[in-house]
């Protein structure tokens, strides 16, 4: 029996995609072979390819202007591939540090260019977002980088910093739960594991123009560039990712698009909120402004009982709640594959788990 999955990533599925996978994962399409076992050059899979790279455009609005990528290597990869690429277009780069995804990105850039911090909550915890308005860029930098969502602390920020530089964000917990004005950035970059799909696919959204002032001294497997010539397929891509993304794809413009989303996520996590917000059995102290739609974080007042809450929680098939170890307490992530009726289910829990213990 599945439960409610409630894992920052790899995250939840919609289960309906799950089950038009599995029936044609043995065969593919009447071609004699699983998807998993097709050339990615074959008529065939880039069929495939294509359709969810135009689906994943026309969800997201993308414009001309900016090309779409399917890359390996997770997000992660990203953090050296963006400074390798543009670090000849400045003096430096500037980094917002917001949590400890935006940390780590910075930490890693700081191997291959000057980073400047513009801003930082680090000595706060991370339990604000740095106001944009604070934001110290510098001059002449290459670019700012910066995660509007970051999953461990819960926090983020929702509106679009205007900023006269190269614009890059890391989304990956937060692409396709709502519309976005993708013209506003030049370089998007999203691990699949959350609200794309499996693990193993990253999708970059980057500027063409942009994409073309990168250093042409790298590796080509390490220039955006050269991905773009070869349609993403310079080398073997993630085929399965790739594959089931575009599944995942077409199940959100059947669902209503990101507007259908946007209305969605914000329900779930307003109901969640306010029922933290309505006890004191139950903890969150982050700026309501601030708050993360996707990963809702939130502390037992009585740390002692933090055992039997994740313990009860999983016999009532309500899963991966226990937040992340450098942080502590709980972590529901709610992203777009997660219905209302699992955040109501969690909170029926909550309420009966303090009833129990409060």
């Amino acid at each position: 029996m599945r439960g409610w999955n409630f894992s920052a990533g790899p995250a939840a599925i919609p289960q309906e995609v799950i089950k038009e996978v599995q029936e044609e994962l043995l065969e593919y399409n009447g071609s004699g072979a699983s998807i998993i076992e097709i050339g990615h050059r074959t008529d065939i899979y880039s069929q495939v390819a294509e359709e969810s790279k135009n689906d994943l455009i026309e969800i997201l609005n993308i414009p001309n202007s900016h090309e779409v990528l399917f890359l390996q290597g997770g997000a992660t990869h990203q953090f050296s591939m963006i400074p390798l690429n543009f670090r000849n277009m400045g003096n430096n780069a500037d980094y917002v540090v917001s949590g400890t995804w935006s940390k780590k990105a910075a930490d890693e850039a700081s191997k291959l260019i000057d980073v400047n911090i513009s801003a930082s909550s680090e000595n706060m915890s991370f339990s604000v977002f740095p106001k944009c308005s604070d934001w110290d860029i510098s001059k002449h930098s290459s670019y700012v980088h910066y995660c509007p969502n970051e999953t461990i602390q819960g926090i983020a920020m929702h509106e679009i910093p205007k900023i006269d530089k190269p614009l890059m964000a890391d989304m990956t917990s937060v692409i396709l739960s709502q519309p976005l004005d993708v013209s506003k950035f030049d370089l998007i970059y999203a691990g699949a594991q959350k609200n794309i799909g499996p693990a193993g696919l990253t999708i970059v959204i980057i500027s063409k123009e942009l994409m073309e002032k990168g250093d042409s001294s790298l590796p080509k497997i390490l220039r955006y560039s050269e991905h773009s010539k070869a349609n993403s397929m310079l080398n073997t891509p993630p085929t399965f990712s790739w594959y089931f993304a575009g599944k995942v794809f077409k199940w959100i413009k059947r669902s209503g698009g990101l507007d259908h989303f946007e209305a969605l996520n914000k329900k779930k996590a307003e109901n969640l909120y306010d029922f933290i917000d309505s006890t004191d059995f139950y903890v969150n102290n982050l700026q309501k402004s601030q708050r993360s739609l996707m990963n809702v974080t939130f502390n037992l007042k009585n740390d002692d009982l933090n055992s039997s809450f994740l313990d009860e929680s999983k016999a009532n098939s309500l899963l991966n709640l226990k937040g992340h170890a450098l942080v502590g307490g709980m972590r529901a992530s709610i992203y777009n594959a997660m219905p209302e009726e699992g955040v109501t289910q969690l909170i029926q829990f909550m309420s009966e788990f303090e009833s129990k213990y409060g």
